[in-house]
């Protein structure tokens, strides 16, 4: 089955913090906007901002290999190389991670790398790569 992008849509209460951070820290092209929202370029998927004033996220988490994972995240699957590079430039950026960048389930099936960090508006994001892309659904 040929991939399809997706489409997210997420509040946040301050919209041009949240434009900067995803345009400029993300890299992500910015598309349609209004002044309540703002069309992302995510990766190859669209994620839409939407300003929503009353906005305050719950954080939970749910423990995975040793590791607090906020839930709920998003995030998207990048190859090793670009997802060392991205952690760098996160560093680099001052970027406060959830889980700081690392190798989970080292030498088991569905061995990644990953890493968590919130945007302005604590909406959790995970980014990974897997050295073997085939691992990705393993079991």
């Amino acid at each position: 089955m040929q991939t399809q992008p997706f489409h997210l849509a997420i509040p946040v209460k301050d919209l041009e913090k949240c434009r900067t951070f995803y345009r400029d820290i993300l890299n992500c092209e910015e598309g349609r906007s209004s002044e309540y929202w703002v069309d992302f370029n995510f990766f190859g998927h669209q994620l839409v901002i939407h300003q929503k004033d009353d906005f305050n996220p719950c954080r939970i988490s749910n423990l995975v290999d040793g590791h607090d994972v906020p839930v709920p995240h998003f995030g998207v699957v990048l190859t090793w190389d670009n997802w060392h590079n991205l952690a760098e430039k996160l560093k680099t950026a001052e970027i406060e991670f959830v889980i700081e960048p690392c190798i989970r389930f080292k030498g088991k099936v569905g061995e990644q790398a990953t890493m968590f960090f919130n945007d302005p508006e604590n909406n959790a994001l995970e980014f990974k790569a897997f050295k073997n892309l085939s691992q990705l659904f393993a079991k």
